[in-house]
């Protein structure tokens, strides 16, 4: 029966090709798809429950949908169903689950008390981490990737920055006092992390396909893991403000690496100016 709506194209429409209407799509294209939903639905999950007043839960869905988040691009490569539908989708799951659930539940966690400056400090937040996906998308597009694309982000990358926004809630948790000061610092706090998500500050990635690893560290370092998770699961708190210091303080090394190798801080994006980036944000 003719509709008035096109069929689901995955890679858009394809007037060259010809058959039926309505074609049978691989299973395989739409899995990562559902993880991407999935991760919408942990998202918007821990925003009810943070309201609710069931943090830890809140915390945990939030946690959960960035890492459903960051696996479903992954599986998609893995699977071969990447996608032009699938990486929209993907796009407008990041800004709820790594800027808007994030910004609420520390809100109505640690902020509220601040009044009117934890909301502008929530709403900060949410927004400097849709300005990064924003100028992250316009930067993948990019036909000719400078080098160090590969092997750095353009500011802190907005599935840490949602980690890292939290630390207010794990000290919280933790038994420290919730009250008027402590909601002042936490939303200092949270502006900060919204400017380290907007600058140009080079943090290392980790995904160089030149990156080594020496033989005699590979137990160690999968020792390493273990032993993390055995903790995470068991100080889970304690471990997050531990990881959330580690990752603050690795920064400035970070950016010390890319002057040594690249000669200068100040990273030159292709095409800045008058590019795709000033005409998107």
């Amino acid at each position: 029966m003719e509709t008035p709506f096109p069929p689901f194209e995955p890679n858009g429409p394809n007037d060259s090709a010809r058959g039926p209407r309505l074609r049978e799509i691989p299973l395989r294209l739409v899995v990562p798809n559902l993880i991407t939903i999935l991760a919408i639905c942990a998202g918007l999950t821990g925003i009810r429950l943070a309201f609710e007043s069931r943090y830890e839960l809140a915390v945990i869905m939030v946690l959960l949908a960035a890492f459903l988040d960051g696996i479903d691009g992954r599986i998609a490569r893995l699977m071969k169903a990447t996608s032009k539908f699938g990486a929209q989708m993907d796009s407008l799951a990041d800004i709820v689950n790594f800027g808007v659930a994030p910004a609420l539940v520390v809100y109505v966690f640690a902020l509220d008390s601040a009044r009117s400056i934890g909301w502008i400090a929530a709403l900060i937040y949410a927004i400097a981490a849709g300005l990064r996906l924003a100028r992250f998308n316009v930067m993948a597009e990019r036909e000719n990737r400078a080098p160090w694309q590969s092997e750095y982000f353009v500011g802190v990358p907005a599935p840490a920055g949602a980690m890292l926004v939290l630390l207010p809630v794990y000290l919280g948790f933790l038994g420290l006092t919730e009250d008027r000061t402590f909601a002042y610092i936490s939303s200092a706090y949270t502006i900060l992390i919204a400017f380290l998500l907007i600058s140009r500050l080079p943090v290392w990635s980790g995904k160089s396909e030149g990156s080594r690893l020496r033989r005699d560290l590979v137990l160690p370092l999968m020792l390493g893991v273990v032993l993390y998770v055995a903790l995470l699961m068991s100080f889970t708190w304690e471990v997050m403000v531990f990881t959330v210091i580690v990752y603050l303080l690795s920064l400035p090394f970070g950016a010390r690496k890319w002057r040594l190798k690249y000669g200068t801080l100040t990273i030159e994006e292709p095409g800045d100016g008058d590019d795709d980036i000033g005409r998107h944000i």
